[in-house]
């Protein structure tokens, strides 16, 4: 495996997909400069592919590679959901932690919700150029708990045993959590278009990280290699609410790098799948082109 030059080689081995070892490939044989997605629970990567073209066609080389064992469809996904179980955030992190050494040029990160928790760990490593966290789920340091963000992790919360499960939202609870700043209509072709299974792990996780000094959802706000980073925050979110979001910012500010936050009025948690993913896409483009310029 060949390393960046600016990383010490990774420990863990043996968890890249084929797809996401020739993503890899096709990259470094570009030589653009890379832009890694990563999405949260209840998606699969393909939730990014309209922002995959949006990136390319400004220039940059794409790479949305999964989860641990993610599916390619959303069909499979909900045909064998155990397979998302017992993913930890400390197993995902590792996983894209991987992925990001395989690769010529540090690249620009972008992942929504737990995501977007996910990123700012891989910034806190040194992984990133430039990231963007967009209503990301908080880790060891970030104390408000709003009862909406509560309403919308209960079905999985609600239940101890969901920790070792794969969990899927029925179309109710997707409509609070995620869809509900769009309308009913496209509320229900988001639900059967992007809606997955989710492994029970990370919620707990994030829920405890307070009270757990060996939590694996922390973050090292602290590390001056952490790059610039913005935090995009839907202002109608249920499950990432401001209050959460602006304090993931207050502790990321402990950084000497730029560190930015954004409301977008009038957004939910699918702000990034929804009929107004554009505008987000932009915002995070605009941001990752003032520090990392893609080839044209």
């Amino acid at each position: 495996m060949t390393s960046l030059p600016f990383q010490t080689p990774p420990t863990h081995t043996g968890t890249i997909a084929e797809h996401e070892a020739q993503q890899v490939e096709r990259a470094n044989a570009t030589k653009k400069q890379p832009i890694v997605f990563v999405h949260g629970l209840w998606l699969l990567p393909s939730s990014w592919d309209r922002w995959a073209v949006v990136f390319k066609e400004a220039g940059y080389t794409v790479l949305t590679p999964g989860w641990p064992d993610d599916p390619e469809t959303v069909a499979e996904a909900n045909a064998n959901p155990e397979i998302f179980a017992h993913k930890t955030v400390g197993q995902v992190a590792d996983h894209f932690d991987e992925i990001i050494r395989r690769l010529n040029k540090k690249p620009a990160i972008i992942g929504h919700s737990f995501g977007g928790l996910l990123v700012q760990i891989l910034a806190g490593r040194g992984l990133s150029s430039a990231t963007v966290a967009i209503d990301p789920a908080p880790f060891r340091g970030v104390l408000p708990l709003p009862f909406s963000a509560l309403k919308s992790a209960w079905p999985v919360l609600g239940n101890p045993a969901n920790r070792n499960r794969a969990i899927p939202l029925t179309y109710e609870q997707f409509r609070f959590s995620f869809a509900n700043a769009v309308s009913e209509e496209e509320a229900k072709e988001l639900y059967e278009t992007f809606s997955v299974p989710a492994s029970g792990v990370p919620l707990f996780q994030a829920a405890t990280a307070n009270l757990n000094p060996w939590t694996e959802a922390k973050v090292d706000t602290d590390n001056p290699e952490r790059g610039p980073l913005l935090i995009v925050s839907g202002e109608k979110d249920n499950t990432v609410p401001w209050e959460i979001a602006n304090a993931s910012f207050q502790q990321q500010q402990h950084n000497r790098g730029v560190t930015e936050i954004v409301e977008i009025p009038n957004r939910g948690h699918a702000l990034t799948i929804d009929s107004g993913w554009r505008e987000v896409a932009n915002i995070s483009l605009a941001f990752v082109q003032r520090f990392v310029p893609s080839s044209i």
